[in-house]
This record gives C-alpha cells, structure tokens and sequence, in this order.
C-alpha cells in the first residue's frame, strides 16, 4: 500500500516521535521513517524520550512539531492516556497525527493507527505455549513480565492477547491484573529492557520458583528473565514467549531461549506513516483503516522452530529473512 507519489512531498516538515532511541524496534522505525523521507523528499524531525515511560520528553516533542510547521506527527506513546490532551492540540493545529505500534486510549485520540494487531500477537504465542504443553497446560504456573505501571494500550493488548490464547478468564480484557486464574503466579513490570526483566522474573521466582510459563512484553525482557532463570539453574523448565521479531530475538528463539516470538514489522510502519504524511500535506487524504479494524494492520507472524498443532507459525529461517535490528 502507497500513499503518496515521489513528486508530492518537498517541504513537508513530519515528526517521528517514539519511545526511545535505543530500543532496536524503535531504531528500525526510525531507519524506515528516514529512508522513506528522503525518498519523497519530506523533512523529517525524530525525537524520542530517555526511556520506556517518559511521556514528559514525549509532550515536549509535539508541542516542538506544531511549532516548527510540521504537517504531520507519528509517535509511538509512552502514556497512551496522558498525551492524548496535547496530541489533540496537535491534531487541532492541523497536524495529521499517526499513532505507530501503540494505539492511543481512546484510538480515535489519533487520525490513524498503524500497528501490529497486538491483540493477535498475544494470542498466537498463548495459543502455542498451550499447545505445546499439551495436558500439562492446565496445571501450568504462569508469570506475566509486562510494560509500565500505566498500563499502554500495547501491553494489555499483548498481556491480554496471550490469555485468550492460552485459555485464560482475561476478566475486564482493557486491564491488567483483574484475573483470578490459580495458575497466575502474578504480574510485574520490566520497562521492556533486559535489566527490568530480569529483576521482575526474580520478583516472579519469589512468590513462586515452580513457574513454567513465562509471557513477556518483548525480546529484551524476555532475555532477562531467561538471565535470571538461568542464574538459578532453573531455565530449562520454563517456557518463555515474546513478540518484537527483532533478528536479536529470532537468534534467541534459534538458540532456545525463548520457545515462540510474534514477530512484527516497525520498518513498515513508519515507512507507510511518512507516506501517509505526505498524501495528507499534498491534499488533505486521511490513511483508512484494515477492513474490518480500527486500525491499519501492518501484520505479524508467529516464529518458532517448535511448531504446534493447530498454530500458523514460521520457522527461524524465515524469521530471520524477515527480521529488524
């Protein structure tokens, strides 16, 4: 999908704003926004906050893009509540704004949202770390290594997602935490680095060292707890399953260290937004969403080299050919 020609961007001023500059999907959505705005001739300024849940430096950077003229914002939002006041401030400055990876709370709070169907991703990897356990599913011990505090709509999405997948009575799915499945170690946070998930999976192992099952938010958070697991000696009776897709990650699911990953494509999201912005600047066309979503799918699929019945996936080779970072 395309949105605008070659010919129809010089001048426009675009912003890509994400979480952070050193997470490598973020690095790859940055590499697509930038090639796709030299191609089209488009003016793009980055901007990303210090770390995961800086929504400060967030808020900063859009009120810089509707200072300096920009005709459009794509943002990946640390607190998908708290920036919606100022992203309207945006939007009623004329600004298109898109929201990438992470939807916002509300969805409408953005113009558009191109993202990985998260919801989808978590089911996929629940759906085959219950598959692969086969009868022993239902005694598992799962832990849920998550995002921040706040909740973004990112990580209920993907903590939601593997529930449904799994098996699990998700409760309210628009929260965290509500469930009472016994087979629920508990939940912790992991700001989605290896450091944070290792410390959450210690928090995890003190409530209880019998965990088997282990969800994370992403592939870096996913490596710190097989860290920490492996520390204990207790890494081979856990399974352990992400989403991101990053190269990094797909070596880790090669190398057994996380079972299955859900694996997503930000090149192609930032590409197709500063397309999206130029096609806004050159006529006033808004992107439309997936039929039958609220949102433009960009896609994702599920990599492991352990397939499981009844489970569509793709092997590491694939995933490899496919990978960012």
């Amino acid at each position: 999908m395309a949105f605008a020609s070659t010919a129809s961007a010089a001048g426009v001023g675009a912003c890509l704003i994400t979480k952070t500059d050193t997470n490598p999907f973020f690095v790859k959505m940055k590499e697509g926004a930038t090639a796709k705005a030299k191609e089209l001739g488009v003016d793009l300024k980055t901007y990303a906050g210090k770390i995961d849940g800086d929504s400060e430096s967030q808020v900063a950077a859009i009120e810089s893009c509707i200072a300096d003229g920009a005709k459009g914002i794509l943002i990946t939002a640390s607190d998908t509540k708290g920036i919606v006041p100022t992203v309207k401030k945006a939007r009623d400055a004329g600004l298109l704004v898109i929201a990438l990876d992470t939807p916002l709370d509300p969805i409408d709070a953005a113009d558009a949202t191109f993202a990985t169907d998260n919801l989808e991703a978590g089911k996929l990897i629940g759906a085959w770390a219950a598959a692969t356990l086969g009868d022993k599913a239902k005694d598992a011990k799962i832990g849920f290594l998550d995002l921040t505090p706040s909740q973004p709509t990112v990580d209920v999405l993907r903590d939601q997602g593997f529930m449904m997948g799994y098996g699990i009575d998700v409760k309210d799915p628009n929260k965290i935490g509500d469930e009472d499945d016994p087979r629920i170690v508990g939940h912790d946070v992991t700001n989605g680095n290896e450091e944070g998930g290792r410390k959450a999976m210690e928090n995890l192992l003190q409530k209880d060292n019998t965990i088997n099952v282990i969800h994370t938010i992403n592939e870096p958070a996913a490596v710190g707890a097989y860290q920490a697991l492996k520390a204990v000696g207790l890494e081979k009776q856990v399974l352990i399953v992400s989403v991101d897709g990053g190269c990094p990650g797909v070596k880790s699911v090669t190398e057994g260290v996380i079972g299955a990953t859900s694996q997503q494509y930000p090149l192609q999201m930032a590409a197709l937004g500063i397309e999206a912005i130029a096609a806004f600047a050159k006529d006033g066309t808004k992107p439309k969403p997936t039929e039958g979503k609220n949102f433009f799918d960009t896609g994702v699929n599920l990599v492991t080299d352990k397939p499981a019945n009844g489970v569509k996936s793709i092997d590491t080779k694939e995933g490899l050919a496919k990978c960012w970072g």
